[in-house]
């Protein structure tokens, strides 16, 4: 059939850009208006049966929110403002979105006053004397950049962007408009022409080589002890059950990286838990011991590999087969025997195809149950601490007791996200998310909030330290505004815990603030927990008034600094 042109009358380019978003299927848009991007949210005032656009306090915070929901939703997440700022304060949202490849759009513009732009004008991104330079600038923190100096390239550009954000590897592209760009027309006649976005949204990826495939298969069916490594590039792609029926057929165990924690629930009886630096004993002896490792959608960076010990990974003694949608990541940190190239969900069900009966489920499940008896999983009696301030992996057990099989975490930096990543236990795939690309504190908060506006019915609980929520506790105003009912759960040691347990207390140590007392002023509900005995019936009570009365709650639990993160790094790091 002939492609239709896009539009069948003239209309003002920001209304264009609004349908282009629509139809690719974007639901919502994060940002504040500032600079020229007004043209856009007027748009979007057009579209709020189609589109929810949500206004954020700080370009940080719509960073993150933009970033997590193109990781759970697969579709681009929209951040939405002036240049300087979208760049600036939106850095840890889109620096996050590179590392973790997440597809993001950067819809922000250049401040351009055209007239006077060899003249240095007020913020200002053309790149003459006197001016930024923004292209170079956003060039440097995305997969792309779209300048846009007309209408049509407004337009096409924000097609082309949606492209490429989702196109391989994914990650943030930004389009940089001019004044010129949003304050004009585009319709039918518009040239260069311009048609639906459908046509460029990328299809199906192609499967792996079939004679590649079944090279890896008969490496995995030949081997006595195969191990699973999953990555992150599971999340992205939505692969959750070709995962579990890859492991399931095959009987083959599962160890996740950080960043790809949870692709399987952790309580699956062939799940280890995230191995490498902070890693569980018995994922880590897991893979120690494996003949052939099945990496799905992972770097294998040294920060998760235990700084690339061979006593965990090491193809002089191991096969690897790499399943990957980049083919720069195939044999990037370590040689590949059987690279795979393709996206993981398809691949991974190839190969389950290609092995067939071929190995025996029962073996791997009894291998699981070993493991977990000879190295303990989930169970340490740290999880069961008294006494005051309170252990986190007390306040942790807690979380997860409590925490309903549908629920979602997720995580800021620092020392809470080490404890988190090592003793909180996921209960469905793709359960909790956390900033393990570039790592930024002030990320829980926000996250938490963009993944309450994609899944309205779980229960979502940031989990931060005192710092992180220092940063962000601002968003909470955003979710009052929007009526998004997190639950905010701080692990208060007033202190940035990692940095103190690294280097001491200078310049590491915070002064005691009430966050229950600050949230209560917000609008929120808030809850000081000072022993263990508190903590059940705060959850609980958080839980129940986020479902009921739809109000976000924080609870402020002072937490012990007895616990530091180097006492959960694998001997394998130290």
């Amino acid at each position: 059939m002939p492609i239709q042109r896009l539009l069948d009358d003239e209309m003002p380019t920001g209304d264009a850009i609004a349908l282009v978003l629509e139809q690719a299927g974007i639901d919502t848009v994060f940002g504040i208006s500032g600079g020229h991007t007004g043209h856009v949210f007027t748009a979007l005032s057009k579209r709020q049966n189609s589109i929810r656009t949500v206004l954020v306090r700080e370009e940080s915070l719509g960073a993150v929110m933009a970033e997590t929901y193109g990781r759970l939703t697969g579709r681009p997440g929209v951040l939405l403002g002036q240049g300087p700022w979208v760049l600036g304060n939106g850095l840890l949202g889109t620096i996050e979105a590179l590392l973790s490849s997440s597809p993001m759009l950067l819809l922000t513009d250049l401040s351009d006053t055209p007239a006077f732009s060899l003249h240095a004008p007020y913020q200002s991104g053309t790149g003459e004397y006197g001016n930024w330079d923004a292209r170079t600038a956003f060039r440097g923190v995305t997969k792309e950049v779209f300048p846009a100096l007309d209408p049509a390239s407004a337009v096409h550009g924000t097609q082309l962007a949606i492209k490429h954000a989702l196109a391989g590897q994914r990650g943030p592209v930004a389009v940089l408009y001019s004044i010129a760009a949003l304050a004009g027309r585009v319709g039918p006649g518009t040239m260069p022409r311009l048609y639906p976005t459908g046509a460029y949204l990328p299809g199906a990826l192609p499967r792996a080589s079939e004679a590649a495939v079944a090279d890896a298969a008969e490496a995995l069916a030949r081997a006595a002890r195969p191990v699973i490594v999953a990555g992150n590039g599971v999340r992205i792609a939505q692969a959750f059950e070709p995962l579990r029926a890859l492991a399931e057929s095959a009987g083959i165990p599962v160890v996740s990286t950080p960043s790809g924690k949870s692709v399987m629930a952790e309580t699956h009886p062939l799940a280890l838990g995230v191995f490498g630096t902070f890693g569980l004993e018995a994922a880590n002896a897991c893979v120690q011991e494996a003949d052939c490792v099945l990496i799905v959608g992972s770097k294998l960076t040294a920060s998760d590999t235990a700084r690339e010990n061979p006593a965990l990974l090491d193809p002089e003694r191991q096969t690897f087969i790499q399943i990957d949608v980049e083919p720069r990541n195939l044999s990037w940190t370590f040689p590949v025997e059987h690279p795979l190239l393709g996206e993981a969900g398809t691949v991974m069900e190839q190969l389950r195809e290609a092995l067939g009966r071929r190995r025996d489920a029962a073996a791997g499940l009894a291998r699981v149950a070993a493991l977990r008896r000879a190295h303990g999983y989930f169970d340490g009696p740290e999880r069961a601490a008294g006494g005051s301030p309170v252990a986190p992996q007390r306040i942790i057990a807690a979380l997860n007791e409590a925490l309903p099989e549908n629920g979602l975490v997720t995580c800021d930096a620092g020392e809470n996200r080490i404890f988190m990543t090592h003793d909180f236990q996921s209960k469905r795939a793709g359960s909790f998310l956390q900033a393990a690309g570039a790592g930024p504190m002030g990320y829980a908060i926000p996250s938490a909030i963009a993944a309450k506006i994609v899944h309205p019915d779980r229960p979502v609980v940031a989990v931060c330290g005192d710092g992180g929520f220092a940063m962000t506790m601002n968003g909470l105003m955003t979710a009052l505004e929007n009526d998004v009912p997190v639950v905010t759960l701080i692990l208060n040691n007033h202190a940035l815990g990692w940095s103190k347990h690294s280097r001491g207390d200078f310049a590491t140590r915070f002064d005691e603030f009430d966050h229950a007392a600050i949230a209560r002023a917000m609008g929120c509900r808030g809850i000081k927990v000072t022993a263990p005995d508190g903590l059940d019936a705060a959850l609980h009570e958080a839980l129940h008034e986020a479902s009921t009365a739809g109000v976000p709650t924080v609870i402020d639990v002072e937490t012990s600094l007895a616990t530091a993160f180097s006492d959960v790094v694998s001997p394998l790091a130290r």
